[in-house]
């Protein structure tokens, strides 16, 4: 009786909620329920990915700690539907160290949930053992702390949901997880790693805005490309903010890298960057800047 009512209040509810939104007034979002499969599949070729989400005591890779990590394998096909989600991975780790407050405020991790725990090295293995792609909302943070965890994460293939794919070019403002939720009308409690990778993995069975087409096709066309970092070595200091706006990041040259500033972009925009820099940064010739070719592989690795 109780399952019953259950279900005849949701049935009513959605029904308000569709009715308050066709009067164009309202905008409606509802709470990501799990989703154990988003299409039936039928002769298409899947293969596995995973996507992923740590939480950690800081940013930096090389001296923070990963306190909680989710990983969450589906199945996808070449043009980037996805079916079954399959069962996911879940550890806190304790990291050593007192969780800053900051991170407690964020996560609602704390101290006493951590203690003693450990993330299991040989589930990672098994879960990596056929994955052909990892995922992370913002895998330039992520994918560094997983190689550092586990080396087998540096050769797989790597995509992130939130850089490759151009979410401002399909007129949308923002990037962040939580607020492309609310763009396509859905909510969960974030900062908290699995339900990060289910509001991920749904983010990506979703139609882009401008092309029709599912957001983990766009991913997969990305992560089959291949990309050119460029250094913009001896960059004059005034036109930081310049570079910086146009998307380059900052490399403080450790471990023999250099110091300067680098941007990744495809392979073919390399000629029309270089000649940029040329003519609105360098105000000398530029010389050869140094380069380097790189594919999913490599693509948000410290490594590079």
């Amino acid at each position: 009786m109780t399952n019953k009512n259950t279900n005849t209040d949701t049935k009513s509810l959605d029904d308000m909620a569709r009715r308050l939104q066709e009067t164009g007034d309202y905008r409606i979002i509802k709470r990501l329920s799990p989703v154990e499969s988003y299409n039936e599949p039928g002769e298409q070729s899947l293969k596995k990915a995973l996507y992923l989400d740590v939480e950690t005591t800081g940013l930096d890779a090389d001296s923070d700690k990963i306190i909680e990590l989710a990983m969450v394998p589906f199945e996808f096909d070449s043009n980037g539907n996805i079916y079954r989600v399959l069962p996911a991975y879940n550890a806190f780790q304790d990291p050593g160290i007192p969780i800053p407050e900051q991170i407690t405020r964020i996560t609602g991790i704390t101290d006493e949930m951590v203690a003693g725990q450990s993330i299991d090295l040989d589930q990672v293995a098994k879960l990596l053992a056929d994955t052909v792609l990892v995922i992370a909302h913002n895998a330039r943070f992520d994918r560094p702390f997983m190689e550092n965890l586990y080396a087998g994460f540096q050769d797989l293939w790597w995509g992130c949901s939130m850089a490759d794919i151009n979410w401002q070019q399909q007129g949308i403002e923002s990037s962040k997880l939580e607020y492309l939720a609310y763009k396509y009308g859905f909510f969960y409690e974030g900062h908290r790693a699995t339900i990060d990778c289910l509001a991920g993995i749904h983010l990506l069975s979703k139609q882009l805005p401008l092309t029709s087409e599912p957001a983990m096709k766009c991913l997969l066309e990305s992560a089959r490309r291949a990309d050119y970092r460029i250094w913009a070595v001896n960059a004059p200091f005034d036109r930081k903010d310049q570079l910086k706006s146009r998307g380059y990041y900052w490399s403080s040259g450790d471990e023999g890298g250099y110091k300067a500033w680098y941007i990744d972009i495809p392979e073919s925009d390399l000629e029309n960057e270089l000649n940029y820099l040329q003519k609105e940064i360098y105000s000398k010739p530029m010389g050869d800047l140094p380069k380097k070719k790189i594919n999913a592989q490599l693509r948000y690795s410290a490594r590079v």
